[in-house]
């Protein structure tokens, strides 16, 4: 049985570098340090203009849960509309109730904009309460495949529930486990749960090509939110802050 190895890239320089590692597909995305959010159009065009191996698309509005508000969902279903016409291969989405499990209602949109694009559900599958029950409600919606570490910290760790979810989905959607995979453990994911799609990043660090470095600034927060966190606008801070700037309150 032939293996599927998709690489979670983020920009162009990731995708190319995966194609050049022989990736046979990527996911792309944005912002990995919080788990991966909607990549830019811009990205997606010239990934898409310069990587010939299929191109799924990370489609979440924000880091954090996947219990979505009404806007949130209308910028996701405009987003998959918008990667649809881009002519990205597929997507990768996923949308939990507040009691923690896949909300259909919210998903059958999705898929109908979707169309004819490859639907993964991704890790919010993880987060669910019931992984069986959630399996059988990703079969209802046509999703083709579920990307999971098993509902555990990685892949080695869920390797248990990887196989049973295998040996229960069959042929009829594809279990895609990802979460911790590298060299060294990949071909043993691969036999102990005889899939036929692996996920990983295939990561490294590099310094920055920057000569000058200002060590007092600091560009972004110095602590990434835990998975039940939000950091949200605060309409009454902004309205201290904008009152104490402007002089109208003392």
């Amino acid at each position: 049985m032939s293996l599927t190895c998709e690489v979670c890239v983020e920009g162009v320089e990731g995708a190319l570098a995966a194609e050049a590692g022989g990736a046979h597909r990527i996911e792309l995305c944005a912002g990995l340090v919080e788990g991966g959010t909607t990549p830019s159009a811009g990205t997606l065009s010239q990934v898409l203009e310069r990587v010939s191996i299929p191109t799924m698309v990370l489609v979440r509005p924000r880091g954090g849960d996947f219990l979505y508000t009404d806007d949130e969902m209308d910028v996701l279903l405009r987003d998959v509309e918008a990667i649809r016409e881009a002519g990205a291969h597929g997507i990768a989405t996923g949308v939990l109730t507040q009691d923690g499990r896949v909300d259909t209602r919210a998903m059958e949109p999705i898929m109908a904009v979707a169309g004819p694009l490859s639907v993964t559900f991704h890790r919010a599958f993880d987060m669910t309460r019931d992984p069986w029950e959630s399996l059988e409600a990703l079969l209802g919606l046509g999703v083709e495949r579920v990307l999971t570490s098993g509902q555990a910290r990685s892949v080695p760790e869920g390797l248990v529930l990887i196989r049973e979810l295998v040996a229960a989905a069959g042929d009829r959607i594809s279990i895609m486990p990802g979460g911790g995979i590298r060299e060294e453990n990949a071909r043993n994911i691969v036999e102990q749960t005889g899939v036929s799609e692996i996920h990983f990043t295939g990561s490294t660090t590099v310094e920055s090509a920057m000569d000058f470095r200002n060590p007092r600034p600091l560009m972004g927060s110095d602590r990434v939110p835990g998975e039940y966190e939000r950091i949200l606008t605060d309409p009454e801070r902004v309205r201290r802050i904008v009152g104490a700037a402007t002089g109208a309150t003392s």
